[in-house]
């Protein structure tokens, strides 16, 4: 015969309630974090999102002014010709650029691929100083800026120097003998 057996109480745990507690508190504290981190996204997400759009405002804004300046430096510079600046892409693209688009006086308007040494150099100093006269500095540094030139564009750019320099001191490393 087989002994039977004794009904067993459950035992009970007088720890859980203490526990629980615990664990409660643990878990108010963890989920007040939690929204307080989400909060802090939320308004950082809004902060890039102005910051965004901010930029954009101004860098058009600054490009519009340069390529005002380009449009009026470049044919002194070249003794004629035209150029300008142009936003490739949409100013929401990520690849969005600029291109420079240049005719030199006797020449039809292409990119700056197409262009010999002696016209890219002058078309970059047409833009760095467009760039300068928009947000003109006390100084400027220039070293052999006027090394691809020839004679008659040394000229043309010593000419636009000597006019800039009633704003700006420039100090000038260079090799020809004219500049």
């Amino acid at each position: 015969i087989l002994p039977i057996p004794k009904k067993r109480r459950p035992e009970i745990n007088w720890q859980a309630v203490e526990d629980y507690e615990r664990q409660k508190i643990r878990f108010d504290f963890l989920q007040a974090q939690e929204d307080e981190l989400r909060k802090s996204l939320e308004d950082l997400h809004t902060a890039i999102h102005h910051i965004d759009e901010k930029s954009k405002i101004r860098f058009k804004h600054a490009l519009e002014e340069v390529d005002e300046k380009f449009r009026k430096v470049f044919p002194i510079i070249f003794g004629g010709g035209a150029a300008q600046l142009k936003l490739l892409g949409s100013m929401d693209d990520a690849e969005a650029g600029v291109d420079i688009v240049a005719q030199p006086p006797g020449k039809k308007m292409q990119s700056l691929t197409l262009m010999s040494g002696g016209e890219k150099a002058l078309t970059a100093l047409s833009l760095i100083f467009s760039i300068y006269l928009v947000k003109p500095s006390p100084f400027c540094l220039l070293d052999e800026v006027d090394a691809p030139l020839d004679d008659a564009n040394v000229g043309r750019f010593n000419e636009l120097l000597r006019e800039m320099s009633h704003e700006s001191q420039f100090i000038l490393i260079t090799h020809n003998k004219k500049t």
